[in-house]
């Protein structure tokens, strides 16, 4: 007796058993929850474990975003519509000069056309010998289906082509001042938050120095030591340094507000900046610079590209006075039925209505009332003031070189100064409190003191912000940005 197992008759009917049997009794492990099912480790915490984690996770959630000066421009180039508006146009510009280059190229069309018109009574067509009523038609019906080679040469076009190559090239080099200029207004917007953060501290550290010099008057006074003015002159102190943290923590909110509307493309306030801000940056010399700003300069660059488009906008408005050439070249066909061959044979062999027939079409402008006359002289005056900007733009690049630079040079000189009176400033404040606990110092020269304390770290906080925009100042002539 030959005896056969179900499961050996078919290895796809095994395997449909196998997952009709899965989807009947599924292994709870696998498709099933128990009935009773066990909550997740981490929700089954409690106690001290599981407040540990979530004060763990919370700070991983809420953690500021950390930006350095390259993370900020990074964002900022992304985020910024003037500074994409000048790459779109830069795009749009490269794409019109690979339109103008494709214009100068044969182009290939299939046309296809069908006519109906009125046939002739067969009097008319026996006189006339046409089968139609209209001369213009060669047939009742008549179908054309045709590639269509073209070619047109004109001096217009190449020129066309030329001036959209220069406009290209000044787009390019206007999304390049474009982008010189978005860092200058980072760098600002990101230093002003680094000096925000330290005025902040500066004033928060001369609220507490305010507090704690009217306790010590009104010690004094308690003592027997100084009169109540002392305690007066103090108490007014001490209300304007609290005033002045309020400004500091304004001032601080407002520049963050401004670089998180630069660099987030959502409204995002929770980052912190790197504190580089008194960081050692090099200067560069001038004829670093001056020789940088030769080869490099996009407002330069931008105003050659203006002239050459000119140039060939002229040579444009011109070639009106000259021939034009078009070259046509059919193939396909033009028969009173739509097909390859003629629908009737003659003595059984049949007919193609496949042919061919070419043209050329040479233009000579004869008069247009000075029309041309006028596009060219239209053109001269615009090529002669892009000449006059791109002379002046020449002679801004070499005073700004060396105004720029002077001005990098003396911020940098004059820091050195402010971060000195900043130390000697903090050093004055101390002796002198200590003075006026041994009775050798007025309150008038505390509180005198106490100014010029807040004062210096403001200058000095003022001048490295001054120093870095210097900086991004000379790199829109450079291309170049000094980081530490």
């Amino acid at each position: 007796m030959n005896t056969r197992h179900p499961s050996y008759r078919s290895p796809i009917l095994a395997t449909l058993l196998a997952l009709a049997g899965y989807a009947l009794f599924p292994f709870p492990g696998a498709s099933q929850q128990p009935d009773n099912p066990v909550p997740k480790q981490t929700a089954s915490l409690s106690g001290p474990s599981a407040q540990s984690l979530q004060q763990s996770s919370a700070p991983l959630a809420n953690s500021p975003v950390r930006l350095t000066l390259e993370d900020a421009l990074n964002r900022a180039r992304k985020n910024s519509v003037q500074f994409q508006s000048a790459q779109t146009d830069a795009a749009i510009a490269h794409l019109d000069r690979y339109q103008a280059g494709a214009a100068l190229l044969p182009s290939v069309t299939y046309d296809n056309q069908a006519l109906y018109t009125q046939g002739a009574s067969p009097a008319l067509a026996n006189q006339t010998g046409l089968p139609v009523r209209f001369i213009a038609n060669n047939a009742v019906h008549e179908y054309i289906s045709q590639a269509n080679v073209h070619e047109s040469i004109d001096v217009a076009g190449i020129a066309g082509f030329h001036r959209a190559s220069a406009a290209a090239a000044l787009a390019r080099a206007r999304a390049e001042i474009a982008s010189r200029g978005l860092v200058v207004t980072v760098v600002q917007s990101y230093y002003a938050v680094a000096a925000a953060q330290q005025k902040l501290e500066t004033a928060r550290k001369g609220s507490d120095e305010g507090d704690s010099f009217l306790k010590l008057t009104q010690d004094l006074e308690k003592g027997g030591e100084v009169a109540h003015a002392d305690v007066i002159k103090a108490d007014l102190q001490a209300h304007e340094r609290r005033r002045q943290l309020q400004e500091a923590q304004l001032a601080l909110l407002n520049a963050r507000l401004d670089l998180a509307v630069l660099v987030f493309p959502e409204f995002n306030d929770n980052f912190e900046v790197a504190d580089d801000l008194h960081a050692t940056i090099p200067m560069p010399s001038l004829a670093e610079v001056q020789q940088q700003a030769a080869k490099e300069n996009p407002d330069v660059r931008a105003a050659l590209e203006a002239v050459r488009a000119a140039g060939y906008d002229v040579t444009a408005a011109r070639a009106g006075y000259l021939p034009s050439l078009g070259l046509d070249y059919w193939y396909g066909i033009d028969a009173p039925n739509f097909g390859v061959n003629f629908p009737t044979r003659v003595n059984g062999q049949s007919f193609s209505n496949l042919g061919s027939s070419a043209s050329a079409t040479l233009n000579i402008p004869i008069w247009n009332w000075g029309a041309t006359q006028s596009r060219v002289k239209q053109a001269e005056l615009r090529r002669t003031q892009t000449q006059r900007e791109l002379s002046l733009t020449q002679r801004k690049l070499l005073a700004e070189i060396q105004s720029l630079h002077a001005e990098a040079d003396t911020a940098l000189n004059e820091l050195a100064g402010l971060g000195r009176s900043a130390e000697l400033a903090a050093e004055s404040l101390r002796l002198t409190i200590l003075r006026y606990k041994g009775g050798e110092a007025t309150v008038l020269e505390v509180v005198d003191a106490q100014t010029t304390n807040a004062q210096s770290n403001a200058a000095y906080q003022d001048g490295a912000v001054r120093y870095r925009v210097a900086l991004a100042n000379l790199q829109t002539l450079t291309g170049v940005l000094t980081t530490p």
